[in-house]
């Protein structure tokens, strides 16, 4: 294999730079974040999980029609985030509710979808953040043609696309990934392996010694990174962010994490993986581990850690308050957004509506 070929590949171990313990872990190309950098990362872990399990709860109660959560991987989810710029995109899945919100929308906008309304709930164009994907892979055919776009247009834009394990088994994953290459867009796909799609385990998708290896076949780089380390995240993504501005083309990205809860609250996780094999992962906690690590390097006290907390649990109140709030519905904007100019035909069907209604607020 020739050396141009060798430096596509991804290493044999995913990057870390800080172990489960908290120590700190040494590398040869990846430089750790500064402690700004790591303090305001955990700030926003805090505030990620806390969203996790306010979610959940709602779903309980019946404000949020599903949830799927990304407990566990919220080292993924804040580090995807925060490495982009204020003029980059991020594309996320259905998973993804706490990369939307660590992006800037509000939670409770980012929750309109879940809650079974008919809209994202957020500006795209604001927020510089997509809809969030329910068909898998979806998602990236898009990041790849707004990239194309942003490209020719001379931006310097760069578009995060972000995916399960599950996706790369999709079609679309492949034609994104060659298109990219091919076309040498600013795109930096990271998936995030979280070992299984819905209830069908790694093994069952792929034969290849990594997802990362996958990139080599499309001509572009692929890297493999703990994907419960938050420094190593943060550091690995940002030099592919960095990669693409430079007009280095795309890159993959493969985070090995796992999902800590079932796939959504549909779900019944225990026909098919072991308790024991999710109690393993609790040890490798992305939360515990940065904070560990930052406790040891005195750059964590106990008032820093009261302010995340208190954040956090703001944010769930003010969530929790809007999802109990009821949605105010207008039943015409069933038809304001299907054509640019509404034809005959649906605006008899908006005036046939608008006479039942009449008719069933009319006193008998």
């Amino acid at each position: 294999m020739s050396s141009s070929a060798e430096s596509l590949l991804p290493r044999e171990t995913p990057v870390q730079l800080i172990d489960p313990s908290g120590a700190a872990v040494a590398d040869p190309q990846f430089s750790a974040p500064s402690a700004e950098e790591l303090v305001g990362a955990y700030g926003a872990l805090v505030a990620g999980r806390r969203i996790n399990d306010q979610c959940n709860a709602l779903v309980r109660q019946g404000r949020l029609a599903v949830y799927p959560s990304s407990n566990g991987q919220e080292a993924c989810q804040i580090a995807a985030a925060r490495v982009l710029r204020e003029t980059d995109w991020l594309f996320p899945t259905y998973r993804d509710s706490v990369s939307v919100i660590a992006r800037g929308v509000q939670p409770e906008q980012a929750m309109v979808l879940l809650r079974g309304d008919w809209h994202s709930g957020y500006d795209p164009n604001e927020f510089r953040v997509a809809p969030q994907a329910t068909p898998l892979a979806t998602q990236l055919l898009h990041a790849v043609g707004f990239a194309h776009a942003a490209k020719l247009r001379g931006e310097d834009t760069v578009v995060l696309a972000m995916c399960g394990d599950g996706a790369t088994s999709e079609g679309d994953f492949h034609e994104a990934m060659n298109f990219a290459a091919v076309f040498h867009l600013p795109v930096v796909f990271f998936v995030q392996n979280n070992e299984f799609a819905i209830s069908v385990p790694l093994s069952r998708q792929t034969a290849a010694p990594s997802l990362a290896h996958k990139a080599i076949g499309y001509g572009l780089p692929g890297e493999r990174v703990d994907g419960n380390d938050v420094a190593a995240l943060l550091a690995v993504l940002g030099s592919a962010v960095d990669r693409a501005r430079a007009g280095g083309g795309p890159s993959l990205v493969e985070a090995h994490t796992y999902r800590m809860l079932a796939h959504t609250n549909a779900d019944d996780d225990t026909r098919y993986r072991e308790h024991e094999e999710v109690q393993a992962w609790i040890e490798r906690d992305p939360l515990a581990r940065v904070r560990a690590h930052l406790r040891a390097a005195g750059l964590l006290d106990e008032a820093t850690e009261e302010r995340f907390t208190a954040n956090a649990e703001r944010t769930a109140t003010e969530l929790r308050e809007a999802m109990n709030a009821e949605p105010a519905v207008d039943p015409e904007e069933l038809f304001s957004h299907v054509y640019a100019e509404q034809p005959a035909t649906l605006s008899a069907q908006w005036a046939l509506l608008q006479d039942e209604i009449a008719r069933t607020e009319a006193p008998a």
